[in-house]
């Protein structure tokens, strides 16, 4: 009896030893929300920025992925999620911001924020620089497969006025429209002559009545198989992400309209309700550092705000016109819209997404 208790004793100690070991040990979490394929994973040379930023910090990074801003607005209202860091868009960041959702950064837990060049400071979804810090910015354009476009649809598209060829009829089930209302909105507005941020609810209707005309294939995500494998003959996704599958794709192309385009600004912050503030400052930090943003850079194909990380990027990509476009007044930001114009553009494309099945 004696022995036995002598035995329990001892895996009792055991037991309590190691449930101190695992508590000791016990990593901090950073839970991170992203869009999918837009952080250098370790391919083709490139730095695992996660699995480095877990090493260099000693942490856990949960990473998860949202396919919109939509989705990721909708996320985080409900309350049911609970993320460190997330990297909306211009307008999005404007809009949790007014409501509340983004705590302020703490910058003197960011040196690094001396890297990111003067124009991309104080824009309008954060002119007081308190919620946000740049990521990345680009451009949205038309992608095409010149192999499979017909002689005068190539020259129609390689000197486009406007994203009116994405609704040709010469290719049924062929071609691609984004899968979320704001950039679809602001493809069919733009080809109609309005501001991608109007109010106007006669100029919205006709945007949604423009879109309901074709049998789009509204895709995001699924640009990245699609795409380089000859499935669309054309459609219209970002600049940085066509620059990843015309690797995959000789024959894939990208012109943006005369007509404009919006251009975009995606930021990191740091949700209200996050649940390790100092650890996702450091993550912001580290994000900037010069060979973590050349790495994201290059990798990715989208445009670095991030002076340190483009002096040591690779010229050939810097010189890229894709990637680094000459600006142009047609080129439009998204700003927040009123409620009442985002409830209509809710609604309208809930009918346009129905018409299209």
């Amino acid at each position: 009896m004696k022995k036995l208790t002598s035995i329990v004793l001892a895996l009792a100690m055991l037991l309590s030893a190691a449930a101190l070991f695992a508590s000791c040990s016990k990593k901090e979490t950073l839970v991170v929300c992203n869009w999918g394929e837009y952080i250098s994973d370790g391919e083709d040379g490139y730095m695992d920025v996660v699995a480095e930023f877990e090493k260099k910090f000693d942490c856990k990074v949960e990473y998860v992925v949202a396919e919109t801003n939509e989705t990721l607005y909708s996320l985080m209202k409900s309350g049911s999620v609970a993320y460190d860091v997330i990297f909306p868009s211009d307008y999005m960041v404007e809009k949790m911001a007014k409501e509340g959702m983004l705590a302020e950064i703490n910058f003197d837990n960011i040196p690094n924020y001396k890297n990111i060049l003067p124009e991309f400071k104080g824009l309008a979804y954060d002119p007081e620089e308190k919620y946000s810090v740049p990521y990345f910015w680009g451009t949205v354009g038309i992608v095409y497969n010149e192999k499979l476009l017909t002689p005068e649809d190539l020259a129609t598209v390689e000197n486009a006025k406007d994203f009116e060829i994405l609704w040709s009829e010469n290719y049924p089930n062929r071609i691609m429209m984004f899968n979320n209302p704001r950039d679809a909105f602001g493809v069919a507005l733009k080809t109609l002559g309005y501001s991608q941020n109007t109010t106007s609810e006669a100029e919205i209707r006709q945007a949604a009545a423009k879109l309901k005309e074709q049998k789009f294939l509204y895709y995001m995500d699924e640009f990245f198989t699609a795409m380089p494998n000859d499935s669309l003959a054309l459609g219209v996704y970002y600049a940085g992400d066509y620059l990843t599958v015309a690797a995959e794709n000789e024959n894939l192309k990208f012109v943006i309209p005369e007509c404009g385009t919006n251009i975009f600004n995606d930021a990191m912050c740091i949700p209200k309700n996050a649940r390790n503030q100092t650890l996702a400052e450091k993550f912001i930090n580290f994000m900037l550092e010069p060979e973590v943003g050349r790495d994201n850079a290059e990798y990715l194909g989208y445009s670095s705000p991030n002076a340190a990380a483009l002096e040591i990027m690779d010229e050939e990509i810097k010189d890229d016109p894709v990637a680094y476009p000459e600006r142009k007044d047609s080129w439009e930001a998204f700003r927040d819209l009123p409620e009442e114009t985002n409830a209509l553009m809710r609604d309208l494309w809930a009918e346009i997404l129905t018409d299209n099945k």
